[in-house]
């Protein structure tokens, strides 16, 4: 940073780059903060925000530079900005990445008592040569899925609906499925997947990866596919957490519906080579990470969907 707290802009030196290519992102948390403001706990949602933003830019081969975060509310309450605002910078340095400004908007009568609004924007940098366009994608390439940590910040208003309004759950009630409250469930922070994807591009591994958001691993991993492919996804290949099963089950949701609203337990797809694939395990086991394999990359027949289970 080479400005004060206070300044019309903030500013950042870029350095380090030969041939640097910026990569940025704008999100939001969505409806998660309903949950936020109906059990009174802010602390979690700025982390969710940072680390959501920050895969976003990481599946393009990005490496965090900085965050500006944007606040808006019709009554500031101080605990509850701090709150937040604890929670955005707890996230930025986990994932190395300054947060060099934002905007706080006091505007009355825009908000119910007691209800915020909460965005953010994030600026990264690669080397031209390593970006991940998924060019180098072919068939034959192996999937593999890194676990999510619950529904992340997607799927909201259908899994609020389902709990609180089908189920007639409250916040704090107990899910014994799933071996916490409702609360707990759903406000388990979005986790980052920078330093696993670090570690596969570093030892050179990774071809393309897809964060799976709004849209399910249905619509979201033909998003880092070249034209002409698409995916086998063996569905048995992993144990979908039971939060997402007792969604499911309370709503009666349909299949296609239900891939297509959650992560189910996926949160981040890795396309690596065939050859590459054990070595890409053992690279994520050794920080940590469970990898599943989860399928593999195919030509797309004629009138065939991009993802198809299996």
């Amino acid at each position: 940073m080479l400005a004060e707290i206070g300044s019309f802009g903030a500013m950042y030196q870029l350095s380090g780059f030969r041939r640097p290519v910026l990569v940025s992102s704008a999100d939001g948390v969505g409806t998660k903060l309903k949950v936020a403001f109906a059990t009174g706990r802010h602390d979690t949602v700025g982390e969710d925000l940072v680390n959501h933003c920050v895969n976003d830019i990481a599946v393009q081969g990005a490496q965090p530079l900085y965050f500006l975060d944007y606040f808006a509310v019709g009554k500031l309450d101080a605990g509850v900005a701090a709150d937040v605002v604890r929670g955005i910078a707890r996230g930025c340095k986990a994932n190395g990445c300054a947060l060099i400004g934002g905007e706080t908007a006091e505007m009355p009568g825009m908000y119910d008592a007691g209800e915020y609004d909460l965005a953010g924007f994030i600026v990264g940098a690669a080397e031209r040569r390593h970006l991940l366009t998924g060019a180098a994608i072919r068939p034959g390439d192996a999937l593999l899925a890194l676990p999510s940590t619950g529904l992340h910040t997607n799927g909201y208003s259908l899994a609020r609906k389902l709990l609180f309004e089908v189920a007639g759950f409250g916040p704090k009630t107990v899910l014994p499925e799933v071996g916490c409250t409702v609360a707990d469930a759903l406000l388990a922070v979005h986790r980052s997947y920078l330093k696993p994807i670090r570690a596969l591009m570093a030892a050179g591994l990774l071809k393309g990866a897809a964060h799976i958001t709004g849209g399910g691993i249905t619509d979201n991993t033909p998003r880092m596919l070249p034209k002409g492919l698409g995916v086998e996804i063996d569905a048995a290949s992993w144990k979908i957490p039971a939060l997402f099963e007792v969604l499911r089950r309370i709503g009666d949701v349909p299949l296609d519906d239900y891939r297509r609203t959650f992560n189910l337990g996926a949160g981040m797809i890795l396309a690596v080579g065939a050859r590459g694939a054990a070595r890409a395990e053992q690279v994520l086991r050794k920080i940590g990470e469970k990898p599943w394999r989860i399928g593999s990359v195919v030509e797309v027949k004629r009138g065939r969907p991009r993802v198809e289970y299996r």
